[in-house]
């Protein structure tokens, strides 16, 4: 049986002790709020379902992701890392108050509306995709504190709401005019590694983060271990390629203690961490009359050219290490005009 005292503040308090359960106690206003919740708490030993909630009560949003990037976030990648801070940031300012307890799929699905329809810092529309991976973080967030951390919750509260969805991909190609236009202003920047690092994304397809963490290249074969999705691959080198890493690797400026085949500038540690190439490759591509065009568009440009040069599915996925033909499909898009003179080529056999 509950024991339901009066505190000095005015308040009721009830306190369940049961064999085989932990003391449990709670505070409500009203002396029947706190003689309702004793019964129910006691039904619930006795059907032996009872969860102690009162952990995920006290604990706010923002208390839980400042422990998921103390303890979870840190075994990710650094570029998720900064990721999941400016997500848990946008999540803290809008979901931070309330208790993991207290958010439900309705305040969620609010959340997720309202994010939809906002403005980002740089007066655009928030995107779809951004929504999606922030919710993605929260329900990460639910997942691990329910099997991690023991806060009594009973369910994820983002499971139970519609995500946004991720929108078709990027299907920006790169002309051949357009190609000359870029090079020629990469080229005329001081550092030659601005411009061997954006062809090297156009030869071999390699993401840019896979790119600034590659060391000495002794063949024409590149091992990659630090990938998106976690699975080592080895990439082919074109003759271009080739011929890049080789003037890459003979750059007279190149420190002998540094291993990075693009290397920066020393940090306060005094060690070198990769070529910081975004803010010069940005201001080059507006120079060059491309603002809409991305540097992860010369991966796309990449791929799509080894299925244009006749490669099957599963040799360019070997290449690229897209681990699904259908995201794979989302890089390959062959341009109209190629199609049709491809087509121009076939011999039916008949005549019109």
């Amino acid at each position: 049986m509950a024991t339901i005292v009066k505190t000095p503040a005015g308040s009721w308090k009830a306190v369940i002790r049961k064999t085989g359960w932990p003391t449990t106690a709670k505070t409500f206003r009203t002396k029947r709020d706190a003689q309702d919740w004793a019964r129910r708490t006691e039904d619930e030993m006795v059907r032996g379902v009872y969860i102690q909630r009162s952990a995920s009560e006290r604990m706010t949003l923002e208390a839980a992701l400042k422990r998921y990037l103390a303890d979870v976030t840190p075994t990710k990648k650094p570029s998720t890392q900064k990721s999941e801070r400016h997500k848990a940031g946008t999540l803290i300012e809008h979901l931070g108050k309330y208790s993991l307890a207290a958010l439900t799929p309705e305040l969620i699905a609010n959340y997720r509306d309202t994010r939809l329809n906002s403005i980002g810092h740089r007066g655009q529309p928030i995107s779809a995709n951004t929504v999606r991976l922030e919710l993605a973080l929260l329900g990460h967030l639910y997942t691990v504190a329910i099997q991690e951390w023991g806060l009594g919750l009973t369910y994820n509260p983002v499971q139970n709401i519609r995500k946004p969805s991720p929108g078709e991909g990027r299907d920006r190609r790169l002309s051949p005019d357009e190609e000359k236009r870029l090079f020629a202003v990469l080229r005329q920047h001081s550092n030659p590694m601005l411009a061997w690092i954006a062809r090297i994304a156009l030869e071999t397809g390699m993401r840019s983060s896979e790119i600034l963490t590659l060391t000495r290249v002794k063949r024409r074969v590149v091992r990659l271990t630090d990938t998106k999705n976690n699975e080592a691959r080895l990439v082919p080198l074109t003759q271009a390629a080739t011929e890049v890493f080789k003037q890459a690797l003979n750059n007279p400026v190149r420190p002998l203690d540094c291993n990075l085949v693009f290397f920066g500038e020393p940090g306060r540690d005094g060690k070198r961490g990769p070529y910081a190439y975004t803010k010069l490759w940005n201001q080059a591509k507006k120079q060059a009359g491309l603002d809409d065009f991305r540097f992860h568009d010369l991966r796309h440009e990449a791929v799509s050219r080894l299925v244009e040069a006749g490669l099957s599915d599963q040799e360019v996925a070997a290449i690229s290490g897209h681990k699904s033909m259908q995201m794979l499909r989302r890089y390959t898009h062959l341009r109209a005009e190629d199609l049709v003179e491809k087509l121009d080529g076939i011999r039916y056999g008949r005549s019109f």
